[in-house]
C-alpha cells in the first residue's frame, strides 16, 4: 500500500483533489491492494488487472463502478510510469464493461421558474431564493456554492467568480433575477464582504447536505413533484441554455468542464426535446394507434 499512499498524496498536494476525490481513489486502489493480498502492486500484470475486474462484477459491482475501479488503477499506473517505478502500464488493453448512458433529469422552464420563486416573507426566504436563483442562473455546482463568498460576486457586472474542480477558477454570468435576490439576500444578512454568501454554523460555509435537504423541503412546498437537487438545477440550466442558443462549446465553459464530451449530453436532451416537439407537430410523425 505505501505506493498507493505516496500516490494519494500526490492527488492531494500537487493536483489538490478534493476529499470527496481522494475517497473515491482510495477506496478504489484498497480494493486493487486486497485483490493483489501479499504481491506489491508493481508486480501485476494485465492479466491480473483483467482478474482484478472480473473479481469485482462477480461481486456485483455495477458496470459505472467497474469503469471507476479501473479509472482508478490507470491513474495510479500512469503515476508510478513517470516515476519509473514500472516499465510498462499493466492496465493496457483493459476493458470494463459498459455502462448504460443514463441522461440527466431537467426541469422545464415553467418547473424552474415555480420552484426558484420562493416567497421573501417565509422563513429564510431571502435566502432560500437567492440561493435557486443563483444556481439556475449560473449552473455551479454545489461545493461552489458553499465556498461562495459576497467578495466573489460583481453585482455591475453581473458576475461570479468560483474554484471549480481541479482548482480552476473561471468566471460565470449571474442573471437579473439572481442578482436582485442575492442583493435582497445581502442587505437582510447584514454580511461584509469577507462573509460566506450562505453561511452554516459557527461562521462556516453551509454544507451540501444541508443545501440537498433544503431543496427537498423547498421542492414540497412549492409544489414540484420531481426529486429535486442542486445537481438538477445545473443539468437545467445547461440543457435550457444549450437548446436557446445551440453553443455547445460556450456551454462547456460555463459549466466549467475540461473535456467536451461531457458536456455533449446535454445535446442529447436537447434532441429529446425536439424529437418530442417533432412527434406533436408533424402530421405523419404520430404512429397508427
Amino acid at each position: 500500500m505505501s505506493h498507493v499512499v505516496a500516490f494519494l498524496d500526490h492527488l492531494a498536494v500537487e493536483r489538490q483533489n478534493s476529499t470527496h476525490t481522494l475517497d473515491a481513489y482510495r477506496r478504489d486502489l484498497s480494493a486493487l491492494a486486497d485483490f493483489a493480498q501479499e504481491r506489491d502492486l508493481l508486480d501485476l500484470h494485465s492479466d491480473d488487472i483483467r482478474a482484478f475486474i472480473a473479481r469485482e462484477h462477480r461481486r456485483g459491482l455495477s458496470p459505472k463502478s467497474l469503469q471507476r475501479r479501473l479509472s482508478a488503477c490507470r491513474s495510479l499506473y500512469r503515476w508510478l510510469l513517470k516515476q519509473g517505478l514500472i516499465q510498462a502500464l499493466p492496465t493496457d488493453g483493459v476493458r470494463a464493461p459498459k455502462a448504460p448512458r443514463k441522461l440527466p433529469q431537467v426541469l422545464d422552464v415553467d418547473e424552474a421558474s415555480q420552484l426558484v420563486e420562493v416567497a421573501a416573507d417565509a422563513p429564510l426566504g431571502r435566502r432560500d431564493h437567492a440561493m435557486l436563483e443563483l444556481f439556475y442562473s449560473s449552473g455551479l455546482r454545489v461545493s461552489e456554492v458553499c465556498a461562495l463568498r459576497w467578495r466573489d460576486l460583481d453585482f455591475e457586472q453581473g458576475l461570479v467568480s468560483v474554484l471549480g474542480k481541479g482548482s480552476k477558477q473561471r468566471i460565470v454570468p449571474v442573471g437579473s433575477h439572481a442578482r436582485r435576490a442575492l442583493q435582497d439576500w445581502r442587505q437582510e444578512s447584514g454580511a461584509d464582504a469577507a462573509a460566506f454568501v450562505f453561511p452554516g454554523r459557527a461562521g462556516k460555509p453551509i454544507s451540501a447536505r444541508a443545501i440537498q435537504l433544503r431543496f427537498k423541503q423547498l421542492a414540497l412546498r412549492q409544489g414540484v413533484l420531481k426529486r429535486i437537487h442542486p445537481h438538477l438545477l445545473r443539468h437545467s440550466f445547461a440543457s435550457h441554455v444549450l437548446e436557446s442558443s445551440g453553443d455547445l462549446r460556450g456551454v462547456q465553459e460555463l459549466l466549467g468542464h475540461a473535456d467536451i464530451a461531457t458536456t455533449q449530453i446535454y445535446t442529447h436532451l436537447d434532441f429529446q426535446h425536439l424529437a418530442k416537439v417533432y412527434d406533436a407537430a408533424h402530421p405523419r410523425a404520430k404512429r397508427r394507434r
